[in-house]
């Protein structure tokens, strides 16, 4: 059975910096992308960030580019998120998420992602 284990959030001030993995476990073939989306009170889910598998490209939502790095560990089967500068706006639960099906896919569409995970927590407050 696929899992999706996130860990790293919590509460952290404008400006700071927090870094978030995503243990990923129970599949026998290589994953085709990885990421996370987020989401908000009152608001729908959001893609953040997506890792393709096959090359290794990575895509960020405009919100975010310059100050998020996504990166990826393949022989462990985890990706991280480096968010950095963050923002009051930031604060959502963020998911990680990943896709089995090896077919052309729009990254920023939650419906295309197979598994997700329980979500973490991030709050940017002062």
């Amino acid at each position: 059975q696929v899992q999706l284990v996130e860990s790293g959030g919590g509460l952290v001030q404008p400006g700071g910096s927090l870094r978030l993995s995503c243990a990923a476990s129970g599949f026998t073939l290589d994953y085709y992308a990885i990421g996370w989306f987020r989401q908000a009170p009152g608001k729908k889910r959001e893609g953040v960030s997506c890792i393709s598998s096959s090359d290794g490209s990575t895509y960020y939502a405009a919100s975010v580019k310059g100050r998020f790095t996504a990166s990826r560990d393949k022989a462990e089967n985890t990706v991280y998120l480096q968010m950095n500068s963050l923002k009051p706006e930031d604060t959502a639960v963020y998911y990680c998420v990943l896709r089995l099906r090896r077919s052309w896919y729009n990254w920023l569409a939650d419906y295309e992602y197979d598994y997700w995970g329980q979500g973490t927590q991030v709050t940017v407050s002062s």
